[in-house]
């Protein structure tokens, strides 16, 4: 049994088993990443998808996915290779790409417009010794890295990436600790941490998706919004906030989508301290 350090969980795992985020396990009495190079998803996304508005606007960047994550988030719009059946299935038979074929892939599709290489789709931070060996490859090339993360992680492992990542899409899902716990068994204080530690070393922008009835109110909008403007004023940077609309998917189909309107309101009162606030799925 090993104890893994990625995240808050600090899952004790048993030699040939998984962790928690079902992309960890322990070989030869060390916790090592499950989902190494094992791709589930490969394209070539405008930037603006990931999204990152201030970031190289008009580029596209290859995007890549594996498997796992440490969140448990009902309304999850990638469940199936997040954390379903289907990706415990997947992982056993996943073709497996190397930093280097992956990095080549990046290098031939420049000429599509391509900047680099985003790691997306599933949380990223749980098989981070990929991110990290293909980030440092990717730096070789000239080519841009980005991350887009729920920033559920400690920050041992910010500290090691923060040297080859340019940009993060960060979640920050609500600004409750009831939220975190209750609804996506997270922990907002940690993921508060890592978007404070990612925004002293990269361009950093902010995604809120917003669930009726959870963490929709004015009030915590505008809390969020402040401490945003706090951490402009630390890091000396400008960071976007994302406020985007939910649609019931995956074990949350209890409520509609959120309203449009809803969205649009709680954006004006994000730009009651921040300039940099879009709206996203109206």
């Amino acid at each position: 049994m090993a104890n893994c350090h990625v995240c808050f969980r600090h899952c004790e795992i048993n030699e040939g088993e998984l962790g928690f985020c079902g992309a960890r396990t322990v070989r030869d009495g060390k916790v090592v990443a499950y989902n190494y190079g094992k791709v589930s998803s490969l394209a070539l996304d405008p930037i603006e998808k990931k999204p990152l508005n201030n970031f190289f606007p008009g580029s596209y960047i290859l995007s890549v996915g594996s498997f796992g994550c440490n969140l448990r988030c009902p309304f999850c719009q990638n469940n199936e290779i997040s954390w379903s059946e289907e990706a415990k299935m997947y992982a056993k038979d996943a073709e497996v790409i190397t930093p280097k074929e992956l990095v080549e892939i990046a290098i031939e599709t420049k000429a599509k417009g391509n900047i680099g290489i985003a790691f997306t789709y599933n949380e990223p931070l749980v098989g981070y010794e990929f991110v990290l060996d293909t980030a440092r490859l990717a730096k070789e090339h000239d080519l841009k890295t980005v991350m887009v993360t729920a920033g559920t992680a400690e920050l041992s492992v910010l500290d090691e990436l923060a040297p080859y990542i340019d940009a993060m899409n960060i979640d920050l899902k609500g600004f409750t600790d009831d939220y975190y716990k209750r609804v996506i068994g997270g922990n907002r204080e940690q993921t508060m941490a890592f978007i404070e530690g990612a925004a002293k070393n990269c361009h950093v922008e902010l995604t809120t998706l917003i669930i009726p009835g959870e963490n929709d109110s004015e009030e915590e909008i505008r809390e969020l919004s402040k401490w945003v403007k706090d951490l402009e004023v630390i890091t000396g940077k400008k960071i976007p906030l994302h406020i985007s609309r939910f649609f019931p998917r995956f074990k949350m189909t209890d409520r509609d989508a959120t309203d449009v309107q809803k969205v649009y309101r709680l954006a004006e009162v994000a730009r009651e301290n921040l300039e940099f606030v879009y709206t996203g799925n109206c």
